[in-house]
């Protein structure tokens, strides 16, 4: 974009970001008003060009935001002859909050931006509800996953605020709720927010709702107060759906729980569960630590309906589930959200070596690899040797491992080491 002289103060770029609502007729601000009346060069989605073109001055140039944005901000780029002094951009609500201002903001970090929100649609939700929303926990699904949603409902927060899209729809989102078990939560949802023509507000069920289709754009409440916020530390292994009934296939709990302290999970992101069988150690991590992000690898076809199962059952949502061996996927990297941080080797049918290297290729610095050694007579091989051996040629540090006798089973050996 060109510079521009304001009080003889070069300014390289400027950007007038103004919100609006769905209102046909929207109501700007003298000052807002000025500076519409004064622009060149104007942005938005089509639909906000639809409603502020009857405002725009003769001979106005639109610049229409779609994906991929990259283009859209080739264009902001672009020196056009006629830029004049700022691009205004027309947004939706408040484009601070989850709004186009804050990509701005990345995209042009020696930029000067001026904002001029309005309401954002939960507020304006709120506000037909009569519901104080000083208390809502908020969560963007437009573009984005699962993950933030999935966190505030292991959470239990009691009051959700969610920004839908066409993918995660009000539908999408309470057949979600209902599969993993958060089912005592009312939804609220407003379509249109601001267009007193078409605004609608609709409160139902979540049973209601997954069988519903709504108008976009539209957000939603959900309103849980109710909810039991509880949660027990700890599951018993026999309340997990086993791999052929046999109980003695999952890890007990108290080693869980072990397990995932030695794993040092609160400061980590991405979690690895290498040979996770029923997926327990997996679904008490999420549970337990919900901002992670879960991978779990398991060689048997028919752990990946069990794994499944059992994460419905305790509600455990987005745990990713790959079948097959380990060593031959051809690069594991790419898999989730990036490099792993922390890696739990729940089995290794006698392949350690090659997964600990194949791990370290991928582990992040600091990263950190747990194992729990078993010692019983039918054993045959020496993990813990097994271990020690690949620490040293990997370069890996250990650290001091800790023994466990729990009742009558055999002792237990949590290893431990670090890239």
């Amino acid at each position: 974009m060109k510079s521009w002289t304001k009080n003889k103060q070069v300014i390289r770029d400027l950007f007038i970001v103004i919100g609006i609502t769905d209102a046909p007729q929207p109501w700007f601000p003298p000052e807002v008003r000025e500076i519409i009346k004064g622009g060149k060069v104007f942005s938005g989605g089509k639909r906000h060009h639809e409603i502020v073109a009857p405002l725009l001055p003769e001979g106005a140039e639109w610049i229409d935001i779609t994906v991929p944005l990259e283009k859209v901000f080739e264009k902001f780029r672009s020196p056009l002859p006629n830029r004049g002094g700022a691009l205004v951009i027309f947004a939706s609500g408040d484009p601070l909050f989850f709004g186009l201002a804050n990509t701005l903001r990345r995209e042009f970090p020696e930029a000067e931006i001026q904002v001029f929100p309005t309401f954002n649609s939960l507020q304006m939700l709120a506000h037909k509800l009569v519901m104080p929303y000083h208390d809502m926990r908020i969560v963007s699904l437009t573009g984005r996953p699962w993950q933030e949603f999935d966190r505030a409902l292991i959470e239990r927060a009691p009051k959700i605020g969610v920004l839908t899209d066409k993918e995660h729809t009000p539908a999408a989102i309470a057949q979600r709720m209902l599969e993993y078990g958060y089912t005592d939560y009312t939804m609220h949802v407003g379509e249109h927010l601001g267009n007193p023509q078409e605004e609608r507000i609709t409160s139902l069920t979540l049973e209601e709702a997954a069988e519903k289709s709504f108008a976009m754009p539209n957000c939603l409440v959900l309103d849980g107060s109710s909810v039991e916020r509880s949660r027990s530390f700890g599951i018993p292994e026999s309340s997990f759906a086993l791999l052929d009934g046999r109980e003695k296939m999952i890890t007990k709990m108290p080693i869980r729980l072990l397990t995932l302290q030695a794993l040092e999970l609160p400061k980590r992101h991405v979690f690895w569960d290498i040979g996770a069988c029923t997926g327990s150690v997996s679904i008490e991590a999420r549970l337990l630590f919900p901002h992670l992000h879960i991978e779990a690898f398991e060689i048997r076809p028919e752990c990946e309906a069990i794994i499944k199962e059992n994460a419905r059952r305790f509600g455990a949502p987005e745990i990713n589930v790959h079948i097959g061996d380990f060593c031959l996927t051809p690069d594991p990297s790419p898999v989730g959200e990036g490099r792993p941080d922390a890696v739990f080797i729940g089995g290794h049918g006698g392949k350690l070596k090659e997964i600990m290297a194949k791990v370290c290729e991928v582990l992040a610095p600091g990263g950190v690899i747990v194992m729990n050694s078993v010692v019983a007579p039918k054993v045959t091989t020496d993990s813990q040797k097994l271990w020690n051996e690949v620490c040293e040629e990997l370069g890996l540090r250990q650290e001091p491992p800790m023994r466990i006798l729990l009742d009558e089973h055999h002792p237990i050996t949590i290893l431990k080491c670090k890239k």
